[in-house]
Protein backbone atom coordinates (compact mmCIF):
# COMPACT_ATOMS: atom_id res chain seq x y z
CA UNK A 1 0.00 0.00 0.00
CA UNK A 2 1.72 3.13 -1.17
CA UNK A 3 1.01 6.63 0.05
CA UNK A 4 -1.26 8.51 -2.34
CA UNK A 5 -1.50 12.24 -1.58
CA UNK A 6 -4.43 12.71 -3.95
CA UNK A 7 -6.88 11.76 -1.18
CA UNK A 8 -5.56 14.64 0.94
CA UNK A 9 -6.03 17.08 -1.93
CA UNK A 10 -9.49 15.68 -2.57
CA UNK A 11 -10.54 16.25 1.05
CA UNK A 12 -9.00 19.73 1.07
CA UNK A 13 -10.79 20.64 -2.16
CA UNK A 14 -14.12 19.49 -0.79
CA UNK A 15 -13.46 21.48 2.38
CA UNK A 16 -12.73 24.68 0.44
CA UNK A 17 -15.84 24.33 -1.73
CA UNK A 18 -18.05 23.56 1.25
CA UNK A 19 -16.65 26.50 3.23
CA UNK A 20 -17.42 28.76 0.26
CA UNK A 21 -20.97 27.39 -0.07
CA UNK A 22 -21.53 27.66 3.67
CA UNK A 23 -20.48 31.32 3.66
CA UNK A 24 -22.67 32.19 0.69
CA UNK A 25 -25.72 30.40 2.10
CA UNK A 26 -25.24 31.99 5.50
CA UNK A 27 -25.02 35.48 3.99
CA UNK A 28 -28.21 34.81 2.05
CA UNK A 29 -29.98 34.00 5.30
CA UNK A 30 -30.25 30.29 4.58
CA UNK A 31 -28.40 29.11 7.68
CA UNK A 32 -30.32 25.83 7.85
CA UNK A 33 -29.24 24.89 4.33
CA UNK A 34 -25.67 25.94 5.12
CA UNK A 35 -25.55 23.62 8.10
CA UNK A 36 -27.06 20.74 6.11
CA UNK A 37 -24.52 21.18 3.31
CA UNK A 38 -21.70 21.14 5.85
CA UNK A 39 -23.11 18.06 7.57
CA UNK A 40 -23.51 16.14 4.31
CA UNK A 41 -19.96 17.01 3.27
CA UNK A 42 -18.64 15.91 6.67
CA UNK A 43 -20.43 12.56 6.39
CA UNK A 44 -19.09 12.07 2.83
CA UNK A 45 -15.52 12.75 3.94
CA UNK A 46 -15.98 10.55 6.99
CA UNK A 47 -16.99 7.64 4.76
CA UNK A 48 -13.96 8.27 2.55
CA UNK A 49 -11.63 8.15 5.54
CA UNK A 50 -13.32 5.06 7.00
CA UNK A 51 -12.92 3.27 3.67
CA UNK A 52 -9.21 4.07 3.59
CA UNK A 53 -8.81 2.94 7.21
CA UNK A 54 -10.59 -0.30 6.39
CA UNK A 55 -8.13 -0.91 3.55
CA UNK A 56 -5.24 -0.17 5.90
CA UNK A 57 -6.47 -2.58 8.57
CA UNK A 58 -7.06 -5.26 5.95
CA UNK A 59 -3.45 -4.90 4.78
CA UNK A 60 -2.14 -5.01 8.37
CA UNK A 61 -4.27 -8.08 9.10
CA UNK A 62 -2.90 -9.75 5.98
CA UNK A 63 0.68 -9.04 7.00
CA UNK A 64 0.38 -10.34 10.54
CA UNK A 65 -1.84 -13.31 9.77
CA UNK A 66 0.11 -14.25 6.61
CA UNK A 67 -2.89 -14.28 4.33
Amino acid sequence: MEFNPSIIFHIAGIGIVIAFLHTILKQMGKEDFAHWVTLVAFIYILFMVVTKLQDLFTKIKGVFLFQ
